[in-house]
């Protein structure tokens, strides 16, 4: 269909059908994605391991020798690992993948004659797009309106330095809205846009592996250099003992097998994934795969007021005026039956219809890019949250924007910048004058005011007693704002236009406070904070007096010497004493964006983990550099989302304290994983050291050891990965930033599983065959021994603190149903022909049986001791 574009068009955007009708003749607005392998190409890039050469160079060795079974057996060991290794790597990519879905930017467009927030990839040309500071430009645009607009074009140009734009110029996709305010029509999408031309250019390389993932690497080529150590050991005393060439190889390759744990990054990979998809579930996306294991060390969370801790429902409760006058708003969901009223303290003057109230509501209403818009289930806000609450105000005060709109047509605009910390429009006025309209922090407007509204007539303004009526709205944990009039000719107007050097000898008018309630669950929220060791400190540009009540009707316990401003912050800087200053300060009011950076870098060269929560451009340093930055996914700018690494989809904190629960469960189950992996494998190398240093015969052989490494390190790693919560992640202290996986616990627990797994399996050996036994019946109860032994270390594992009796079966079934099914699978190896032959193995009598079950058991009595003796003697209990 021909694209549209008359007058028409262009003010009130396409229509829902049209688009539609676009879309499918342009296609989406997305570049080209990569495609994800397929389940074959990775099941066959399991095989590109050295491991896997060797395993295959064993089964040619066994097909020159003609030994067929050994050969067909280490054929399916390739096969199982493959496919082993392919679903755990390819779930984790699946899990990946589905949640990017959930993270896809989005874009302000005029579609059907009003403001619509809608997926980016559904953009289509002649649509007219809305800009802001912190937008990513959605497609390559035509600027119709311009106010301030300042775009990042570095993405395409490499140049840092921001771009001014102005109507009539181009905003191209992918460069980012640094300041100001604009309004363009699309002209390309896709493909067609300049930074789809360069696509291939700038096409993204694949994200690095996680720190834990490529440490886990490098500990597995050390572990596996150790073997390596103790396999040419055994070599060398083979050699002495004159053991066939072949046996040796195929022994050394088997234990190798067995003994590195080649598959713990693939496991992490898994663990990281399951903790990325669990903590989508309480509305935390995590965007970099290393923040799963990060959230869960954080000790300290700097965390913004409104909308994380509060509820961001901003609603006008109280007016002052400057003279004293006083006015409650009506609150409730029909706004056009609210009024607002004097209060009975207020002077004899006041009234409903009173002109001073007009004029502060007009100049409440003027300066503001919200909307209201009436809808068949009642009126809807569209815009900031202080922008409606302030329209509201005005409605029920029976100031309706869009007439005053009208009746002031607007000239210029200086959009709200947190830098700024206030907002003013310039309108049409009366004998070729400018009126201007100033609303914004008081302590700014007051700055610019030479007189206040009182009875209706101009007298000198009177700071100290504003600031005392700021003072007495900010006490009651009121958000303030003030507001401002004034009148310049229109001869007054600069090179670029009516700006801030305006905004001088204006009329205050008085100051309105807004209640913003916590959000319920917070106060809870931050209880569990505190009992997890982990401290909080709230970061604002709201007023110190504001800060301090809503912190303690959020459950945070501060001093008044706690509550720092960002002139104090400043004055640190400048001293070089931030750092003692930030080590007590648990409110910080009046930042300026800039700040932030400085507290978290300070808070961090305190010791302090750091997790800092932002949602504006300016925020974005400060989330870059946090150890975790935290974007708000509703009120959060595209750059803000785009530099943290956890977005949450409802901008609470009590889903913060759920991620940190969330990531040291993760975090919890990568140790379950690597504790399992490496004390069995070090067992089975411990097993055949002490056989071979005192002269006795192998006590397994390879093929067993190979089916051993099949039985019991498969589904039982995956199934550790899905243990949940013990229920006392939040009672434990955060482990240091520093501390390594294999701390002191871990690596005794480690040392006594491998020596009652290793030296239980040798004495067991070596007793059998003084009791009578040969070698094959004595290797076969080995066999079975060691699979018992590595199941009970499986249940072991599920708690570094809790006993196996305290840990519901029900909760992980997949891990009973490991344990039972490598157990069956033995059990039933013992009875199938062929098989049985093939690893040596037959069926046991049930006292053997029985005896067995006992000597296995002694792992768990020995690691229950163990647990006892640190619940009694806690090692200084971290997660």
């Amino acid at each position: 269909m021909p694209l549209l574009t008359n007058d028409a068009h262009r003010n009130s955007g396409l229509t829902s059908e049209q688009a539609a009708q676009t879309l499918a003749a342009h296609g989406p607005n997305a570049l080209p994605e990569p495609v994800p392998p397929s389940f074959v190409r990775v099941f066959l890039r399991q095989f590109l391991n050295p491991l896997i050469y060797i395993l295959l160079a064993a089964a040619l060795v066994s097909l020159v020798l003609k030994d067929m079974e050994d050969a067909l057996f280490i054929g399916i060991v390739l096969l199982v690992n493959g496919l082993v290794g392919a679903f755990q790597e390819y779930s984790a990519g699946q899990a990946a993948n589905a949640l990017k879905a959930l993270t896809q930017p989005h874009a302000t467009v005029l579609r059907d004659g009003t403001e619509r927030d809608i997926d980016a990839r559904t953009i289509v040309p002649e649509d007219l797009v809305l800009l802001e500071a912190g937008a990513r430009v959605p497609a390559d645009l035509d600027l119709i309106e311009s106010v301030d607009l300042q775009c990042d074009e570095s993405l395409l140009t490499g140049e840092s330095a921001p771009v001014r734009k102005s109507s009539g110029q181009s905003a191209f996709a992918g460069s980012i809205v640094v300041r100001g305010r604009g309004q363009g029509r699309v002209v390309a999408t896709g493909l067609g846009t300049e930074i789809g031309k360069i696509a291939a250019q700038i096409a993204r390389r694949p994200h690095s592996q996680p720190p834990l993932i490529i440490r886990m690497a490098r500990f597995t080529r050390n572990i596996a250099a150790a073997v390596g150590v103790s396999i040419a050991f055994f070599v060398t005393i083979g050699l002495f003992r004159d053991m066939p060439y072949v046996d040796l190889f195929m022994m050394s390759v088997a234990l190798a097998v067995s003994a590195i744990p080649e598959g713990l990054p693939v496991a992490i990979s898994v663990a990281l994934a399951i903790g990325m998809r669990r903590m989508a579930q309480v509305n935390v996306i995590v965007r970099n795969m290393p923040a799963v294991e990060s959230l869960g060390s954080c000790t300290m969370i700097a965390t913004d007021k409104t909308g994380t801790l509060t509820m961001n429902e901003l609603t006008v409760t109280d007016i002052l005026l400057p003279d004293g006058a006083a006015f409650l708003c009506e609150t409730g969901q029909d706004i056009e039956a609210c009024q607002i009223f004097p209060t009975p303290e207020s002077d004899p003057g006041a009234c409903r219809n009173d002109a001073r109230l007009a004029r502060l509501l007009r100049a409440a209403a003027l300066p503001n890019e919200g909307h209201l818009t009436k809808e068949t289930q009642g009126w809807r806000g569209i815009g900031d949250t202080v922008d409606v609450a302030l329209l509201t105000a005005a409605h029920k005060g029976g100031i309706h924007g869009d007439d005053i709109r009208a009746t002031w047509p607007l000239v210029s605009r200086i959009p709200y910048e947190s830098d700024l910390q206030y907002a003013a429009s310039f309108h049409e006025g009366e004998d070729n004058s400018i009126l201007v309209f100033v609303k914004g922090a008081p302590e700014a407007l007051i700055a610019m005011c030479d007189s206040m509204d009182v009875d209706g007539a101009c007298v000198p303004v009177d700071r100290n007693f504003l600031l005392s009526q700021k003072d007495s709205l900010t006490a009651q944990g009121l958000k303030v704002l003030a507001f401002a009039q004034g009148q310049i000719g229109a001869d007054t107007k600069n090179q670029d236009g009516y700006d801030h050097r305006h905004l001088v000898n204006l009329t205050f008018l008085g100051m309105a406070g807004m209640r913003d309630p916590v959000r319920p669950e917070v106060p809870e929220a931050i209880r569990a904070c505190r009992a997890a060791g982990v401290d909080i400190v709230m970061i604002t540009g709201d007023d110190p007096g504001t800060a301090a009540v809503i912190a303690r009707h959020a459950g945070l316990k501060v001093d008044d010497d706690q509550i720092v401003t960002g002139a104090q912050v400043r004055k640190a800087e400048e001293s070089g004493t931030l750092d003692t200053l930030t080590r007590r300060a648990r409110i910080y009011a009046r930042v300026e964006p800039a700040q932030k950076l400085a507290i978290v870098l300070s808070l961090s060269r305190n010791g302090h983990f750091v997790a800092v929560t932002g949602d504006g451009v300016n925020d974005a340093p400060a989330l870059r550099h946090a150890h975790v930055g935290v974007a708000m996914g509703r009120k959060g700018t595209d750059v803000a989302r785009e530099s943290a690494d956890i977005i949450l989809t409802d901008d609470n904190f009590a889903s913060i304290v759920a991620g940190i629960r969330e990531g040291r469960v993760s975090y919890a189950n990568i140790r379950k994983v690597i504790f399992m992996s490496i004390a069995t494998g070090a067992a089975e190398v411990l097993l055949f050291l002490l056989a071979m240093v005192s002269g006795m015969p192998m006590p397994l052989f390879a093929i067993q050891l190979l089916w051993l490494n099949l039985v019991t390190n498969g589904i039982q790693s995956v199934a550790l990965v899905c243990e949940k919560a013990e229920g006392d992640e939040l009672e434990l202290p955060p482990r240091r930033p520093g501390e390594p996986i294999f701390d002191r616990i871990m690596r005794r627990r480690i040392i006594h599983s491998m020596l009652v797994i290793g030296v239980g399996s040798f004495a067991a050996f070596r007793g059998l065959l003084e009791y009578g036994y040969d070698e094959t019946q004595a290797r076969n109860l080995v066999l079975l021994l060691v699979v018992l032994f590595e199941n009970f270390e499986c249940l072991n594992a599920r708690s570094e603190r809790h006993s196996i009796f305290r840990q519901s079966f029900r909760s992980n079934p997949l891990l009973i149903l490991g344990i039972l099914a490598a157990q069956g699978l033995h059990i039933a190896a013992m009875y199938t022909p062929g098989l049985s032959e093939a690893l040596h193995i037959s069926p046991v009598t049930l006292t053997e049986w029985l005896w067995l079950l006992a000597a296995a058991s002694s792992l768990s009595v020995v690691m229950e001791l163990e647990k006892w003796w640190d619940g009694r003697h806690p090692p200084n209990r971290r997660i």
